[in-house]
């Protein structure tokens, strides 16, 4: 059942990703085992492409963070601000919030940051 689904999955991204089955199945695996996944590939390959088609089809929330040197930490986590009409604090959640998320160039980031 797992092998038949994770074959669904992969036919059906690759209707948007071509030549990407192999790894596409490595992320499947990785995403039943409940890991990570660390794409490295040439720019223009399609790994942001891949990222989201991924998403949509298992209905998951996909963000996607540019790394420069200017990035805070709290631009990824998210933070507590103080709303005065509420008269309380409300958290405005990070792009690190969703079941999806491509890390994109995080060596340009300050070592903090990363």
């Amino acid at each position: 059942m797992i092998k038949e689904l994770s074959e669904k999955l992969t036919d059906n991204v690759s209707l948007a990703v071509k030549g990407k089955r192999r790894e596409l199945r490595l992320i499947c695996a990785a995403m039943l085992a409940g890991g990570h996944v660390l794409l490295e590939d040439v720019p223009g390959t399609g790994k942001t492409l891949l990222a989201h088609s991924l998403a949509k089809s298992v209905d998951a929330e996909f963000r996607r963070i540019q790394f420069t040197p200017d990035l805070l930490p709290s631009d990824i986590t998210g933070i507590n601000f103080y709303n005065m009409k509420q008269q309380e604090f409300q958290l405005r959640k990070g792009p690190v919030f969703a079941n999806i998320i491509l890390a994109d160039e995080i060596n340009r980031a300050t070592p903090r940051t990363q």
